[in-house]
């Protein structure tokens, strides 16, 4: 457990360094333009789709009568953009961690390994392409993970705790890639991973659920809508944040752990001592 705290408590410190602060502005200035790009396309439809649902099903039609019965008709306007910006956060989360992994996570890499690892051999196992095709699946999987979970959200402890797992494990999958991909083998990657793995899907699951922190911003957004302007783009640069320190933790624990590993496999071979024949005894002279 010692690598684990230590690794943690150096991607802690890095997170107030100039560059990694600089380097999480970039993907918030694309996530901001994207929410804010569909929502100005698309939230007027969504609204109108959530509010079509509740009158059709027949659950959501009996809460709807029931809220028209007690005067507070007007709640089901509030309900329908809850529900929306509920619904796209799964989304924007992914998509954060995709960001962070394509434009913030290089750099941190190169960051960490500058400054912590600047001994260990580049070996370069990993590849662009297979970095996006890890990732790729890996959202892919969790996306449908997502969707096929989302009627179980509304059992209180479903969705405490199904949503982080999943965006641990992808933050596991993707991490776990990215931050060995320059310096470890493909035969070393794999076996670190093997040997580690425990340890690295910890680290994935911990970061999820520190990535679920800021819903509160989105609950808070949906509730008052003027302030939405203000609470999405600090929300979306909070998880940036979390998926940054996910990206450094892995980076030290990582490459510490294949520093380790190399050093274990490289004893060398002592050469062996040659054999000092013994000297032949000394016989004693015949008398004479």
């Amino acid at each position: 457990m010692k690598p684990l705290f230590d690794s943690a408590w150096r991607a802690a410190a890095y997170c107030v360094h100039p560059v990694v602060i600089f380097l999480s502005l970039l993907p918030l200035v694309l996530m901001v333009a994207l929410a804010f790009g569909l929502g100005y396309f698309f939230w007027e439809p969504a609204i109108d789709a959530v509010l079509g649902a509740i009158r059709s099903w027949e659950l959501l039609a009996a809460l709807s009568q029931w809220l028209d019965g007690i005067g507070m008709s007007g709640a089901k306007l509030v309900l329908a953009p809850m529900i929306v910006v509920f619904l796209s956060l799964p989304v924007l989360v992914v998509l954060s961690l995709l960001s962070v992994a394509l434009l913030m996570a290089p750099a941190m890499l190169k960051l960490v390994a500058r400054r912590r690892f600047a001994a260990l051999e580049q070996r370069r196992g990993g590849s662009f392409a297979g970095s996006l095709f890890v990732s790729l699946s890996a959202t892919a999987i969790a996306l449908v993970a997502l969707v096929v979970s989302i009627p179980f959200w509304l059992i209180p402890p479903v969705v405490l705790v199904v949503p982080p797992l999943i965006w641990g494990w992808l933050t596991y999958r993707v991490m776990s890639y990215d931050m060995l991909a320059d310096h470890a083998t493909k035969e070393e990657r794999r076996e670190l991973v093997r040997r580690h793995r425990p340890m690295l899907l910890l680290i994935g699951i911990v970061t999820g659920y520190l990535g679920a922190a800021p819903s509160l911003l989105w609950v808070s957004g949906a509730m008052f809508l003027f302030l939405a302007p203000v609470l999405v783009p600090l929300a979306i640069w909070i998880y940036t944040l979390v998926f940054a320190f996910s990206a450094l933790w892995f980076a030290h624990y990582s490459l510490s752990a294949l520093q380790t590993m190399r050093a274990e496999t490289a004893a060398p071979d002592l050469p062996a001592t040659p054999a000092i024949d013994a000297p032949a005894p000394m016989l004693p002279l015949p008398p004479l």
